[in-house]
């Protein structure tokens, strides 16, 4: 019971934090589906029912992992976003051959 208890504190811990760190780059559904199971997971914890409160840890932990993978995309978006704008300020890049001199003869 004592190690449920503690497992779902530290999901809700890291779950607030993950939604407050990664603001923008999560949906307002995801968000909301993260909150709304933080709210039932402190529930469970204040009835004090280990089933409940491993069940509702579950849920946020579902909940957290779609966060995690918005903000990944979202990451991932941007990363192709740079690269994409790093690429077009290449254009001016010249493909050349060249030929080595040997100054020596």
């Amino acid at each position: 019971m004592v190690e449920a208890k503690n497992q779902a504190e530290s999901m809700i811990r890291s779950t607030e934090k993950s939604i407050i760190d990664l603001g923008d780059k999560v949906s307002e559904e995801d968000k909301d589906a993260a909150e709304k199971a933080v709210v039932l997971l402190k529930e469970a914890l204040e009835a004090d029912n280990a089933d409940d409160i491993k069940s509702r840890t579950e849920e946020l932990a579902q909940a957290a992992m779609k966060i995690g993978e918005a903000a990944y995309n979202a990451e991932q978006a941007e990363a192709e976003g740079d690269a994409a704008a790093d690429a077009a300020e290449d254009d001016d890049v010249v493909d050349a051959e060249f030929e080595e001199v040997d100054d020596k003869k």
